[in-house]
Parts: C-alpha cells; structure tokens; sequence
C-alpha cells in the first residue's frame, strides 16, 4: 500500500545519475529524502484514525541511489495486517436487496459468522472514500519538485566540475 515516487524522464539522465552514485557522493539522496519527509508527515496528518495503527505502521523508504522512494505503509506483516486501509483509501459499494449487479439473483444462504445470524438478505452500507495518499502527495509536489530539481541540478554541476578539474 505504499506510495511509489519514481524518478522519471530520460533515461539517459537516470543512468548518469546513477553512474555519479558510484563514483561521488550526490545530493539526490538527501533531496530525496526530505521530500518522501514532507508527504509522510502529509500522510500521517491525513490517514483516517480509528486505533491509529495504520498511522504508525506509515514510513518513508529511499534507495541508496536516491532515484527511488517508497512512503506509505510498507513491509509484509503491515500489507497483510492493514489491507483494509484500500477500502478506507476508495471506499466500498454496499448492496442491499435479493439481486446482485447486473440483475441476477443472490444465493440464497443464511449470513452470519457463527454467533449472529444477519439474514438472507442483509444490507450492507455503502462507504465512502477517505483518501490520503494521493492527496499528501498531490499538496507537496511543487515543493517535491523544486527540492529534486535542485539537487539534480546542483549534483550534475558538481560532477562536471570534478571531471573538468580530473
């Protein structure tokens, strides 16, 4: 259920940022790490809390090349433990009455989890959406934008200068 942010464009430019990860250190890490900061800090202001369990589970990732970043819940356990946050993130349907979608009938079998009996027919709400992710990403990304931009720029200037001076 992270959010994966990527570095797009061209391709060149990814290849030669990575090659500038090998040989110096670049800003692009830091720069990167800093914005997956500022939408983390917007998830977790946003996120729905009911026992406040999604919003502790909600981190921030960033590879060592900085070319890559993962905020959101993330890990194994979390996905398996929080897989309701994507029905809380789009909301769900809801149905009520004997048809189902496209007019057919539903089965006719008792509903219940082995202590309630909720029917033949029970009714279920309809939920509507709570989103968090793409909006934390969406009010910080003139902000992510400029703190990449810079330290593309700033980490390619630098690496000209080395190799003009080497």
């Amino acid at each position: 259920m992270a959010r994966r942010s990527r570095l797009e464009g061209d391709f060149k430019l990814r290849k030669t940022l990575r090659n500038i990860h090998t040989a110096m250190d670049n800003e692009l890490r830091v720069a990167m790490q800093e914005a997956a900061d500022l939408v983390l800090a917007s998830q977790q202001e946003l996120i729905p809390r009911d026992t406040g369990e999604a919003a502790s589970a909600l981190t921030a990732f960033v590879s060592k090349s900085g070319l890559d970043a993962q905020i959101g819940i993330r890990g194994k356990k979390n996905n398996k433990d929080l897989y309701y946050m994507r029905f809380v993130e789009n909301g769900t349907k809801g149905y009520s009455g004997d048809k189902r979608a496209g007019n057919r009938k539903r089965r006719d079998t008792n509903k219940s989890n082995g202590g309630t009996f909720f029917g033949k027919y029970p009714d279920i709400p309809a939920r509507a959406a709570h989103p968090w992710l793409r909006p934390s990403y969406d009010m910080n990304k003139e902000d992510i934008v400029r703190i990449i931009e810079g330290a593309i720029s700033s980490t390619l200037a630098r690496a000209a200068g080395e190799l003009g001076n080497g």
